[in-house]
């Protein structure tokens, strides 16, 4: 693989990290959670073939951790696993 097509292979998976970033954050907000620390960790973009990036979930409060884990139990108890 030549060095443009690895830069049109990285760009196309950050992009794709960027809209996943952009669709988890709407959902979270949509319940009503904010993680302000969300975003794509750019040291996982670095060097010349990274494998993936890495979503950065960040760090959160304890009344965020309690809020988004009643509604993942909420979502697991309607039947929805995955």
């Amino acid at each position: 693989m030549t060095i443009k097509e690895r830069r049109r292979v990285t760009e196309c998976r950050v992009r794709a990290a960027e809209d996943a970033v952009a669709r988890l954050k709407e959902g979270f907000s949509g319940v009503g959670i904010t993680l302000p620390s969300l975003r794509i960790d750019p040291v996982s973009c670095a060097g010349s073939d990274p494998v993936s990036p890495l979503v950065d979930l960040g760090r959160c409060n304890l009344d965020t951790v309690l809020r988004l884990s009643v509604v993942l139990e909420a979502q697991g108890q309607a039947g929805h696993d995955g």
